[in-house]
């Protein structure tokens, strides 16, 4: 089982560090010693803190106390056409990190595309062989390096395989293409989504043609949480209410980090995105 990627002091930094609001006027704000704020973002859970803080960050306090909790995650997923791999990135045992790649397939002719390499590609490789499948495409969600580390042992495994990035973030090797560009997995349809912020040019992959509508969304959202903004806060917030959660309830979200989740879930219970509750 893979566990959720955040805790709710990670929400509080992402969005203290986002906003650039100090510890101090975020005291002014609500009341809430900074002494108290400090030791929430060192992860010393404090409820009527936390419910006092969320409003003043935009932050939606029930998702914010559930998060503390670990009192919700996502429903399994299980569809036929999708894989999840989860490998570790940097095995230190104190700060322990995994990252996802995912293989879709159309059931029909076997097609196949993997979507980023995560730390180790070997399983996703293997499984192309063990299933029969004919992978033909490498779509990467965003430059950073723990999602396209593995890129050459995809690419000398299947040597013909085509390697697609947004061409406002390039990668070498890679073939870029514009936001809202169309591409297929066999009869799937491969639209994209520009979901910017976390990095200059993240892409939400919205395929089409399976049992549900899948969004690979990369580091733009995470099961109860986000991304940071690296590039942006304020426009990653923007382009994924303005791109994920524009999709179909039952889309199943596939992020860079953690488990599965979908559109209808993240509504419900993602702290960063209060209106949908």
């Amino acid at each position: 089982m893979i566990e959720l990627e955040d805790f709710f002091e990670d929400v509080i930094g992402k969005t203290l560090r986002g906003t650039g609001m100090t510890d101090g006027v975020l005291s002014f704000l609500t009341n809430v010693e900074p002494e108290v704020i400090a030791k929430l973002k060192e992860g010393e859970f404090d409820e009527a803190a936390v419910r006092a803080v969320a409003p003043a960050l935009g932050l939606d306090a029930d998702s914010l106390v559930e998060l503390s909790n670990r009192s919700w995650r996502p429903e399994a997923v299980e569809i036929d056409g999708l894989r999840q791999f989860n490998t570790v990135f940097d095995p230190d045992p104190d700060d322990m990190m995994t990252v996802n790649s995912y293989l879709v397939w159309d059931t029909e002719t076997k097609e196949a595309a993997l979507f980023d390499t995560g730390a180790d590609s070997a399983s996703a490789l293997s499984a192309v062989e063990e299933l029969g499948l004919d992978l033909k495409t490498l779509f990467i969600t965003h430059s950073h390096i723990d999602h396209i580390i593995d890129r050459e042992k995809v690419v000398a495994a299947h040597p013909r395989i085509r390697v697609l990035v947004n061409g406002m973030e390039p990668v070498a090797g890679a073939e870029r293409f514009a936001a809202g560009d169309v591409f297929a997995i066999g009869a799937l349809k491969v639209m994209t989504r520009l979901t910017w912020g976390h990095s200059p040019a993240g892409t939400t992959y919205v395929v089409s043609g399976l049992a549900r509508p899948i969004g690979i969304v990369g580091d733009a959202l995470f099961a109860q949480s986000m991304g940071g903004g690296v590039t942006s806060f304020k426009d990653a917030l923007a382009t994924n209410r303005a791109e994920i959660f524009t999709l179909e309830d039952q889309t199943i979200l596939c992020p860079g980090h953690g488990p599965m989740t979908s559109v209808r879930e993240e509504k419900a219970h993602n702290p960063f995105f209060p209106e949908f509750k």
